[in-house]
C-alpha cells in the first residue's frame, strides 16, 4: 500500500469510528507499508573454490588414444540440390559411402556385411531397407539445416551419421554405432541414450554437439544416469517365535505315544518351528 493510500484509509477509520477502535486499526494499516518488500534469506554460503590435487605430476608425453570423434569425411559423387539437404536422397549418401572401399565404413563408426547388403536391396526390398526416415535440423547454427541419418545393423545397434552441406556436396561431421534405447535433438544438440550392460538400471547419456574450430560434431557431455530405482536389498529373516511351553490341544488328548513322540506315524505339529521341543527331556512333555 503506497503512503498516500496509507494516510486516506487512516483518515477515514478516524471519522467512521470511536477514536480507540481507529487506533486498533492502525496496527493492520501499518503493516500494509511491508507488503512486496525484500526479506533477507540469511547469511549466503562461501563459494569454495576447486582445489588441485597432486600438482607436481609430471607432463603428459603421449596423448592418448584417438577414438576418431572429430573425423570428418567427404561423401564422394553426392551432390545437394538447390533446395538444400531435404533433396538428398538418403540411401544414396550411405550406399556412395559403401562404394568408397570397406575401410570407409568398416571399424568402430561402421556396419556390418549383412547391414552393407542390405542397404544394397533397398531398391527391391523397402520394407527391410535398414536406412531409417532421415531428420533435417540446424546442428550447426548457421540457418542451413544438416542430415541426420540412421542405420539399423544387423546386430541389433544403430549407426547415427550427420552430414554437412557446403560447396555443393556433403561432409559427414558426426558417426557413432550404439545399442540405442532413443535419440533426441536438445537445441542444437544431439542426445544419444544407450543401454549400460555393466551397471543394470542405469543408463549412457551422449549430447553431440557442434564445435565451430574443429568444424565437426564432438561428444561434449557423457553421462551415467539412473533410470530404474535401486530394488531395496532383503532385511534379516525375523527371529523364531520364542516357545510357549504349553502343551496343543491335540496333544493333551491323544495318549502318552503324543507325549513321548515314539509313533513315527504320526505327522509333525504344522505350527511348531524348527527348534519346537528342544531342551526337554526324551519322554517327558513340554510344559
Amino acid at each position: 500500500m503506497s503512503p498516500h493510500r496509507h494516510r486516506l484509509a487512516v483518515r477515514r477509520a478516524a471519522r467512521l469510528v470511536p477514536p480507540v477502535a481507529a487506533a486498533a486499526l492502525l496496527l493492520p494499516l501499518a503493516a500494509c507499508g511491508n507488503a512486496g518488500e525484500l526479506r533477507s534469506a540469511g547469511a549466503t554460503p562461501t563459494a569454495v573454490g576447486p582445489v588441485r590435487l597432486w600438482p607436481d605430476l609430471p607432463p603428459v608425453t603421449a596423448p592418448p588414444a584417438d577414438h576418431g570423434e572429430g573425423e570428418t569425411r567427404r561423401v564422394p559423387g553426392v551432390r545437394v540440390p538447390a533446395g538444400g539437404v531435404r533433396r538428398v536422397d538418403p540411401v544414396a549418401v550411405v550406399r556412395a559411402e559403401l562404394a568408397a572401399g570397406p575401410d570407409r565404413y568398416g571399424g568402430a563408426d561402421g556396419v556390418d556385411d549383412a547391414t552393407a547388403r542390405a542397404v544394397e536391396r533397398c531398391g527391391a526390398e523397402p520394407e527391410a531397407c535398414p536406412v531409417l526416415t532421415p531428420y533435417h535440423r540446424d546442428l550447426t547454427g548457421d540457418g542451413e539445416e544438416e542430415l541426420i541419418v540412421g542405420i539399423r545393423t544387423a546386430d541389433g545397434r544403430v549407426a547415427v551419421r550427420c552430414y554437412l552441406p557446403e560447396n555443393g556436396g556433403l561432409t559427414r561431421v558426426m558417426s557413432t554405432v550404439e545399442q540405442l534405447v532413443s535419440v533426441e535433438l536438445a537445441g542444437r544438440d544431439l542426445v544419444l541414450r544407450a543401454v549400460s550392460a555393466g551397471i543394470p538400471g542405469y543408463e549412457y547419456r551422449t549430447a553431440w554437439s557442434w564445435d565451430a574450430q574443429q568444424r565437426t560434431m564432438l561428444p561434449a557431455r557423457d553421462e551415467i544416469v539412473r533410470v530404474k530405482p535401486t530394488p531395496p536389498r532383503p532385511g534379516p529373516l525375523p527371529a523364531p517365535a520364542p516357545e510357549t511351553g504349553r502343551r496343543s490341544d491335540a496333544g493333551a488328548d491323544a495318549g502318552p505315544e503324543a507325549d513321548t513322540g515314539t509313533d513315527a506315524g504320526a505327522e509333525p505339529d504344522a505350527g511348531a518351528g524348527p527348534g519346537a521341543g528342544a531342551g526337554t527331556a526324551p519322554g517327558t512333555a513340554a510344559r
